[in-house]
């Protein structure tokens, strides 16, 4: 073999290592960013059925306005929110939080908790909640196999210069969203 060969071999072989590298980069780039739209589209569904909630429960709780405005006005804040799901982490933790004391004072009304329609919402949004922290999960493991990616060696000499940036986790920005709700009567 002479020198000309080993060298188009070599380069061959860098060539290929960089298209590979690339192309995991931008695969995982394009699952973190799957992952993200995945948890926009369970918040839609719960901003969705809470309309539905409200207005089944609103026969059974007239004295509990109070409740009722306090989902509504947390459902808007969530819409008012708008821009990245990462930003609107604040309002989504308020409104939730405001679903569960909903759910909590319905258990005052017996004819309530046996309403057909509120079950199938309650079940519904309690199935949206968990699909909620699993694709928040889902998220941050694609966040982190991407972010080992961009800063391992030597793929990291690859990501900069293309244009990869690290993303952020999915976390909780405040000291209040950590508590648990306090429900009163």
């Amino acid at each position: 073999m002479n020198t000309l060969t080993i060298l188009l071999i070599v380069l061959a072989v860098a060539a290929l290592w960089l298209v590979f590298t690339f192309n995991s980069l931008v695969r995982l780039r394009n699952r973190a960013k799957e992952a993200l739209s995945d948890i926009d589209v369970q918040l839609k569904r719960r901003f969705n059925l809470i309309p539905n909630l409200v207005e089944t429960v609103k026969g059974y709780m007239q004295h509990e306005k109070s409740v009722l405005e306090n989902v509504t006005k947390a459902r808007a804040a969530v819409a008012g929110a708008g821009g990245n799901p990462i930003n609107r982490e604040e309002a989504e933790s308020q409104l939730s939080n405001t679903l569960k004391t909903l759910f909590a004072v319905s258990e005052n009304y017996p004819d309530l908790k046996a309403n057909a329609n509120f079950l199938d919402l309650q079940r519904e949004l309690s199935d949206t909640e968990n699909k909620i922290q699993a694709s928040r999960r889902f998220y941050n493991t694609m966040v982190m196999s991407l972010n080992t990616k961009i800063q391992s060696f030597p793929t990291n000499l690859i990501a900069k210069p293309f244009g990869f940036h690290e993303e952020k986790f999915f976390e909780v920005e405040t000291a209040a969203e950590r508590e648990l709700v306090a429900v009163k009567f």
